[in-house]
């Protein structure tokens, strides 16, 4: 049963990223997200065909992700899953058409390493119910920085006269933005008897889901199809394994010296991300999202 939920993992990997390629290509066909008509931009996105094939693979990524962790500790899953930014690189070159770069992929190379590292060596920690207790003044400051730096970079990247830096810092704030939806969903998940407060959650988890949907597709628009989703994926775990620690109370290792190289394992990541977004270039050319301006 072990080897079957790691296939399905390594699939949910493969479904997942594919998911994000046919997602770019139909964002480079919709029109221009337009933060200042979000409900017409959502239609005509899901008007595009790959847009809401992507969709359609990515929810299979996700049920493929909830049978792997029915059959396989949450450890191995999630270092296969982080594994998938190295078969990003090679599902973007073989089926999609990009050149990914030498230095493009020494940063997926290391970031799947460093994030596959922190998923094996998480340690223990509560499980069911009790993994969803969190300190409510951890998870406010955690959340508000998390928002802080997503809108500094959704701001960031609106005055960037380069395409592809937008591109890239839109994505990175998705990615941030995901683990506050995240997060959120976590802790409503172990409260649903909680009331008002598992109201705030669940808004919270909305407007930030929201939030980042549009900045998944607008980056998807601007930027390199392969730097973008590889930052989005890093931002998004990056941020997602600390908030474990620091909200949930999650162990960040067993010994001074697992804490040590599990740091190390962060500061990689660091390094991976700004790899990453190297100049990429493609067999075909996608000049429409070098043509289109900024509207988020």
């Amino acid at each position: 049963m072990l080897l079957v939920g790691l296939g399905l993992a390594l699939a949910s990997a493969l479904a997942t990223n594919l998911g994000f390629l046919f997602r770019h290509r139909g964002a480079i066909a919709a029109p221009d997200v337009d933060a200042r008509h979000p409900l017409r931009s959502a239609i005509e996105l899901f008007r595009s065909k790959w847009w809401t094939i992507g969709y359609g693979v990515a929810a299979i990524a996700y049920a493929l992700h909830v049978g792997a962790l029915a059959l396989a500790p949450l450890s191995l899953v999630q270092a296969v899953l982080a594994g998938g930014l190295v078969v990003l690189g090679v599902i973007a070159e073989r089926w999609f058409g990009f050149r990914v770069g030498t230095r493009e992929w020494a940063g997926l190379g290391l970031a799947a390493v460093a994030l596959a590292f922190l998923a094996l060596t998480g340690g223990g920690g509560p499980s069911g119910k009790e993994s969803s207790d969190y300190s409510v003044a951890a998870m406010l400051a955690w959340e508000s920085a998390l928002v802080g730096v997503g809108t500094l970079l959704i701001l960031s990247g609106r005055s960037q006269r380069s395409h592809s830096r937008c591109g890239v810092m839109l994505g990175a704030a998705a990615g941030l933005l995901f683990t506050v939806a995240h997060v959120a969903v976590k802790a409503a998940s172990g409260h649903a008897d909680a009331g008002l407060t598992m109201l705030t959650l669940v808004v919270v988890a909305l407007l930030a889901g929201i939030v980042a949907f549009f900045a998944s597709a607008r980056s998807l628009q601007l930027g390199e199809a392969v730097a973008v989703i590889a930052v989005t994926s890093i931002a998004g775990n990056a941020s997602a394994i600390p908030a474990g620690v620091v909200v949930f109370g999650d162990p960040i290792g067993e010994d001074a010296a697992s804490v040590v190289l599990r740091s190390l394992a962060f500061v990689m990541v660091v390094v991976a991300s700004a790899l990453v977004p190297a100049p990429t270039r493609t067999s075909t050319s996608h000049g429409r999202a070098a043509e289109s301006s900024a509207a988020v």
